[in-house]
């Protein structure tokens, strides 16, 4: 059965190349419809999570972002499959990276570099354009897709734009490996964390947040300078992605410091748009209790 749903995933890749954008963004429209109105995929949670962050906001202006949200979910998803079969030359005309001077002094230098992501604007296009503009070695730290069959065809497809897609139980090697070899390792840590036990707690839109532990840990053990990458939606379809610096040398770095200026940095991004964020994943399920104390 993986066997055939690769099949069928690798020929609607040959289809979507084929397809122009205005007619994919049409589709879009019909996902959003569907996914709003008709099965009002995870509309509560949606809602709450936008109420409880932006409590000044009325109940009209809540609703509107929510909209919208769904409405941008919709494009990006389209545009990120649409993406399995762009050419260079294309996500050179719709993604621009600036910045990359910022790490690259670094990594010249011998030190590798944490890169903070997030699943704000078009993640996807980000994995696949980021890693043409860097001269070292590219990581990107991610959870395999359950098919086997897809999940190679990824990797191998991103490998071909210089990107390398590492799975999460291979974090530490991948660091261990990077003191020889300075690499940029892009991690995206704005999700609510598997396990409580290895975690950081701060202050996220006016809520305590539980926040993976992995970027602050690495950084600190590794004396690792950290870079925020900005991604910004120009207009429908088009993207520029700044990176930004956050901190050179984190090794002094008090508990929940790290962690802090990231989701500061966040929260900031955020709030100038709000409906381009994932706020259908359920970031505060999570409470804090006895045994779940910063790290």
């Amino acid at each position: 059965m993986k066997k055939i749903n690769y099949y069928i995933f690798r020929g609607s890749l040959v289809l979507l190349r084929f397809i122009p954008f205005f007619l994919l963004y049409g589709l879009a429209y019909l996902m959003f419809f569907f996914m709003y109105y008709v099965v009002r995929y995870r509309r509560t949670v949606v809602y709450d999570n936008l109420q409880k962050s932006f409590p000044e906001k009325s109940k009209r202006e809540i609703q509107l972002i929510s909209k919208r949200f769904y409405k941008h979910l919709s494009e990006i998803f389209v545009e990120g499959v649409k993406g399995y079969s762009m050419s260079e030359k294309s996500f050179a005309k719709r993604y621009r990276v600036t910045g990359a001077e910022i790490a690259e002094k670094y990594m010249d230098q011998g030190r590798t570099v944490i890169a903070l992501a997030s699943h704000y604007e078009s993640w996807e296009w980000g994995i696949e354009t980021v890693a043409r503009v860097f001269k070292h070695r590219v990581l990107a730290l991610y959870q395999p897709i359950k098919n086997k069959y897809i999940d190679r065809y990824l990797r191998e497809k991103r490998k071909k734009g210089g990107m390398f897609l590492v799975p999460l139980y291979e974090t530490r090697k991948s660091f261990e490996e990077a003191k020889d070899d300075p690499a940029l390792i892009i991690m995206a840590a704005d999700q609510s964390p598997v396990s409580l036990k290895k975690t950081v707690w701060v202050d996220f839109f006016n809520r305590d947040t539980p926040c993976n532990y992995g970027p602050e840990y690495y950084s600190i053990k590794y004396n690792t300078p950290l870079v925020y990458f900005d991604v910004q939606r120009v207009k429908r379809g088009y993207y520029t992605l700044t990176i930004k610096e956050i901190m050179e040398n984190p090794e002094g770095a008090k508990p929940g410091e790290v962690t802090g200026l990231y989701m500061q940095t966040l929260e900031k991004i955020i709030t100038e748009k709000p409906e381009h964020w994932l706020w259908s994943h359920k970031r505060w399920k999570h409470k804090r209790n006895k045994g779940n104390e910063k790290v």
